[in-house]
């Protein structure tokens, strides 16, 4: 998957292009910008709470759970110089203690999750 960024029509709005869809994205009025899309921090932290919820759907639908819904709230900030995701989790549904600890598990689990605790390299090629 390729994902495109290019300029929008505010002053600092970029139009993010990933297959078929878009999105926008931009700064707060604070940082120069219009406020009309998530700051990219926000997508990030969007990222985590949209795979944290269909992982542990897809698990607890394959495990016959009774999960009837999730909601997932990501808060995001810089603290001592380090950059942290606090995630909130909230099951609805007939979940025993175990079905609870195991669905925080598998949260754990989830691709993006993995992919923040893990290394990460970057490559920036100028074309």
């Amino acid at each position: 998957m390729e994902v495109k960024v290019h300029r929008g029509e505010g002053k600092l709005q970029h139009v993010i292009e990933i297959g078929p869809h878009r999105l926008l994205t931009d700064a707060p009025a604070a940082y120069g910008g219009e406020a009309s899309g998530p700051e990219p921090h926000d997508l990030l932290a969007a990222s985590l709470a949209a795979c944290t919820a269909l992982t542990v759907t897809m698990y607890a639908r394959r495990k016959n759970m009774d999960l009837r819904d999730i909601d997932v709230r990501v808060e995001h900030r810089q603290q001592d110089g380090v950059f942290v995701l606090e995630r909130h989790i909230a099951y609805v549904g007939d979940l025993s203690e175990d079905d609870r600890r195991r669905l925080n598990e598998i949260a754990d689990k989830c691709p993006v999750h993995k992919t923040l605790s893990g290394q990460i390299r970057i490559v920036s090629r100028a074309d």
